[in-house]
């Protein structure tokens, strides 16, 4: 839940700024962050509007993912989104039939240029499939490794410490909050919910602003209520328009937006744009609201549309 007299007057605040939209970009794969991602920057630079990416650094193991096929709801999104399309037949077989590559080596120089472009970039995790099926439950060192792995990586690639982060899935445990905290990021979008705040984890409040995803995702929406990727833009349109929301936060992956449903943001962009959102990144949200924001807590809930539970904000009305 969310608490205080102070923190209703400092959420009265940030319900009331200029309504701003952040564009975040989760990068899952080698594929996306070779091909989706030069879309997106392509697309992104057309339209004059900043973004923030969020890179899986270490290796791609997506094959793996066929473990999930026994999770409630998961073979009802696969039929419904179409993951050989969109993620390749390759990609579906690294970590099984194919040795998981090396995102962070093998995609070192777009990594680099997406900086060097001026767009925001950040941490999505080491290893996708090993975190979102594993953080949940894991034990500190554990999560600690796989942290500190795709953290010195960061730093190696791009020569300075990263700052913001976006957890795969959705999926954290208390210590993965408590480490940003001791990194000093400025920024992290980790759960689902409706505005900005910081967090409260065991009873203990923390300093990295959540950022959390909003709105609903692409293929969260596709193939239900007779969604397509032909209208599905309309109707994510009718979400954010005259919303009192200061902050909408919309997670797409390059996997997706990046390659065949790039005409569908095209539309989503030109939409928020007629609608007055201003398009700011993560880390210039946090640096223009600091100190402004209400603590909550979070909890695992399930989210239409996804399969699992994911950390969501605790909203009590």
């Amino acid at each position: 839940m969310c608490r205080g007299l102070l923190n209703r007057e400092k959420l009265a605040i940030v319900l009331t700024m200029t309504a701003q939209i952040i564009l975040k970009i989760d990068v899952d794969t080698l594929r996306g962050t070779l091909k989706g991602v030069p879309n997106l920057i392509r697309c992104f630079n057309s339209h004059q509007v900043p973004a923030t990416f969020l890179f899986s650094l270490g290796p791609d193991h997506t094959g793996r993912a066929i473990k999930r096929v026994f999770r409630p709801g998961f073979l009802n999104k696969v039929s419904r989104t179409s993951v050989l399309d969109h993620y390749g037949l390759k990609t579906l077989l690294y970590g099984t039939l194919l040795p998981g590559p090396d995102i962070g080596i093998k995609a070192r120089s777009v990594i680099q240029n997406t900086a060097n472009q001026g767009f925001d970039v950040g941490i999505h995790t080491w290893d996708h499939i090993a975190w979102q099926d594993g953080v949940k439950t894991a034990q500190p060192n554990w999560t600690k490794n796989l942290m500190d792995k795709a953290f010195d990586r960061f730093q190696d690639i791009l020569g300075k410490a990263c700052e913001i982060h976006g957890a795969a899935g959705w999926q954290m445990n208390n210590f993965a909050y408590q480490w940003l905290d001791s990194k000093h990021f400025k920024a992290s979008s980790d759960c689902r919910g409706q505005f900005p705040f910081l967090p409260i984890i065991d009873g203990r409040q923390l300093n990295c602003p959540q950022l959390p995803t909003t709105l609903p995702t692409l293929d969260e929406l596709i193939g239900m209520n007779n969604l397509s990727a032909n209208n599905v833009a309309d109707h994510l349109l009718s979400l954010t328009a005259g919303q009192p929301l200061a902050l909408q936060v919309f997670t797409l992956h390059a996997e997706l937006e990046g390659m065949k449903l790039l005409d569908v943001l095209n539309q989503l962009i030109q939409g928020w744009k007629k609608q007055k959102y201003n398009f700011v990144t993560m880390t210039d949200y946090a640096l223009q609201n600091k100190g402004l924001l209400p603590y909550c807590e979070i909890e695992w809930a399930e989210v239409p549309g996804r399969s699992g539970q994911l950390m969501c904000q605790k909203i009590t009305h």
